[in-house]
C-alpha cells in the first residue's frame, strides 16, 4: 500500500465519516437513552469502506450532487445495525468489537435490541431525504428500492436467518456460499449499486457493479474467517476463534486454510478485471477493494 494511497485514504475516511456523523440524532428527549446507544454503535469505530465505496462508484460515474450523503449514512446505519444483533447473546455473544464493549453490554440487552431496531428504520428516513436535495427523483426511487432489497429477506437479513437456522450443524457448502453472498455481500453490493444509480449508470453497468461487489463481499467474508484463526485479538480489536467458540462452519472449516487464501485472490482478481472493463476513473476505488479483500483486521 502505497503512502500516497494511505493518505488519500484516510482523508476520504475522515470525510466519509463526517458525512455519516452529520445526519445522527441529537442526544435529546425522553428517549435520549436510544440516540445515546445508536451514537454509541455508530461512532465505535469501524473503516467506513461501505459508504466510502459507495461515494466513489458515485464519482466513478460523472456523481458530483449531494444527493448521495444521506445514503452514504444510512449505509452506514444498517452496516452497524447488523452488528449490534449479530454480537447480542442471542447470537454472537460477543462482548468486545473494536475494543470496546459491545452494545449490549454497554446499554444492556433491551436497548442494545432497540437500537439495532432504530438504526435500521432510521437509515430509511435519512436516505428518503436525498428526494429533498436536487437529485433525480427516479434515481432516488430505485437507489431506495435496491437498499430495501439488499437489506431484507432477500439480502443480509436472510442471509443472517439461514446463518442462524444453521450454527452448532453441520453446513452444506452451497447454503454457506448463499450464507456469504447474502449477509455480507448484499450491503457492498447496495453500495456500488446505489452510487452508479445515483450518477445515471445505465442497466448493464449496474449490473457490473452488483457482480463486482457479490465477488468482493464473497472474498472479504472468507477472508473473515481466515483472519478469525490467524490473527489475534488485538489486531482484530474483538475475540478471534469466535467461529470456533460458536461450533460454526466457515469457508477455513470446509476447504481448508490455503484453499480459502487462494480463492481469495482469484475472487479479488475478477472482480478487478470486471473494474477495468468499466467506463471513469477508477484507480481509487480498485485500490480500496485490493484493500478490502487484503486486509489484516
Amino acid at each position: 500500500m502505497s503512502c500516497d494511497f494511505k493518505d488519500r485514504l484516510q482523508k476520504a475516511v475522515k470525510e466519509t465519516e463526517a458525512v455519516v456523523y452529520e445526519y445522527l440524532p441529537a442526544e435529546e428527549g425522553y428517549q435520549k437513552t436510544i440516540f445515546s446507544a445508536m451514537n454509541y454503535s455508530v461512532k465505535a469505530g469501524g473503516k467506513r469502506l461501505r459508504p466510502l465505496l459507495m461515494r466513489e462508484a458515485y464519482r466513478m460515474f460523472g456523481g458530483r450532487g449531494k444527493e448521495i450523503e444521506p445514503f452514504m449514512a444510512a449505509m452506514e446505519m444498517i452496516h452497524t445495525s447488523s452488528l449490534i444483533h449479530d454480537d447480542l447473546p442471542c447470537m454472537d455473544n460477543d462482548e468486545f468489537r473494536r475494543g470496546k464493549p459491545t452494545t449490549w453490554k454497554a446499554y444492556g440487552y433491551d436497548m442494545a435490541v432497540l437500537a439495532g431496531d432504530a438504526l435500521m428504520i432510521y437509515a430509511f428516513e435519512t436516505a428518503a431525504k436525498a428526494f429533498s436535495m436536487n437529485g433525480d427523483p427516479a434515481r432516488v426511487g430505485r437507489a431506495l428500492e435496491i437498499l430495501a432489497q439488499k437489506t431484507g429477506i432477500y439480502g443480509m437479513i436472510g442471509g443472517q436467518t439461514v446463518d442462524v437456522e444453521l450454527t452448532g450443524k453441520p453446513v452444506p457448502k452451497e447454503k454457506l456460499d448463499f450464507i456469504y453472498r447474502l449477509k455480507t455481500g448484499a450491503l457492498l453490493e447496495a453500495s456500488l449499486m446505489i452510487g452508479a444509480v445515483l450518477a445515471g449508470a445505465d442497466e448493464e453497468r449496474l449490473s457490473a457493479m452488483e457482480q463486482i461487489a457479490a465477488d468482493v463481499g464473497f472474498a472479504f467474508q472468507i477472508q473473515d474467517d481466515i483472519l478469525d484463526v490467524t490473527s489475534t485479538e488485538e489486531m482484530l480489536g474483538k475475540p478471534v476463534l469466535s467461529d470456533e467458540k460458536n461450533q460454526k462452519t466457515t469457508y477455513v472449516t470446509l476447504e481448508g486454510l490455503e484453499k480459502a487464501k487462494d480463492d481469495v485472490a482469484r475472487l479479488s482478481e475478477r472482480a478487478k478485471e470486471r473494474l477495468m472493463t468499466l467506463p471513469g476513473e477508477k484507480e481509487f476505488l480498485g485500490e480500496i477493494i485490493a484493500m478490502l479483500v487484503d486486509r489484516e483486521n
